[in-house]
């Protein structure tokens, strides 16, 4: 039999309370989020302005996702998709989400990584959408389902920090994808091809380049910091976007 351990806890008279400690993940001001909003929702307004005078949607017309035109050389209807919307209602659901989620996960990527990790995200759905449906798209969902997966990564990566309730939000974080995704096989009109895309490539530099958190300092002056080199995050990047680039123009040099 072990000896009663020196303090006063109920049952030992000498045994010491247990000590809880406050920590604090860090927080930056998510000006990335700010900026994205802004200008998602600036060029909804050329949209609507451009059908108003023009009678005809230009921005949508010169950037939305038409395979026809990205195998014809327009290369950049893989990026511009994701800043674009076909209604009030398709921008207010998407920047309501990127509101909810970016700026958490900015706050622990960091801006430059954050940013990376969105342009990939929506990049990586355009092409899936390219290779797998031959409707034209557009929207910033394939972004916003990156930052779903990367969100479910940092919940996972992160869970001895975070406690309890990173199992709580986990799982709430992916009944939110499987709801989507069946919603999305099931109606017409969604691109559920962008969003599987999206949600795989923001997942994949999200388990690699994403912060994973460590305590330093002990418990006297406990610290959070994140282990991965900044560097991790521009090698991910290039490999993550180098994958979907080369789905993309395998397909371009095939012609259909």
């Amino acid at each position: 039999m072990y000896p009663p351990p020196n303090g006063s806890t109920p049952g030992y008279p000498n045994a010491t309370p247990p000590r809880y400690v406050m920590l604090r993940l860090p927080r930056v001001t998510p000006v990335v989020t700010y900026v994205l909003m802004g200008i998602t929702i600036a060029v909804f307004f050329v949209q609507i302005m451009t059908q108003y005078v023009l009678g005809q949607d230009l921005a949508a017309a010169i950037g939305m996702k038409v395979n026809e035109l990205i195998i014809g050389g327009q290369l950049w209807r893989l990026i511009t998709p994701m800043f674009l919307h076909g209604s009030i209602l398709h921008i207010a659901f998407n920047m309501y989400a990127l509101f909810a989620l970016g700026p958490g996960l900015e706050s622990y990527y960091g801006h430059g990584r954050y940013l990376t990790l969105y342009l990939l995200s929506g990049f990586a759905g355009n092409v899936i959408s390219f290779l797998f449906s031959g409707n034209p798209s557009l929207g910033s969902s394939t972004a916003i389902f990156g930052l779903i997966g990367a969100e479910a990564v940092f919940l996972f990566r992160n869970r001895r920090i975070l406690g309890s309730m990173a199992q709580r939000a986990l799982t709430n974080v992916i009944v939110i994808i499987m709801i989507n995704l069946m919603l999305g096989s099931v109606s017409r009109g969604i691109d559920n091809w962008g969003h599987m895309g999206g949600l795989l490539g923001g997942t994949f530099f999200a388990w690699f380049a994403g912060p994973l958190f460590r305590m330093e300092g002990g418990s006297l002056d406990p610290q959070i910091v994140d282990e991965r080199d900044p560097s991790r995050a521009l090698i991910v990047g290039v490999l993550d976007f180098a994958i979907f680039a080369t789905l993309a123009a395998m397909k371009i040099l095939r012609g259909y």
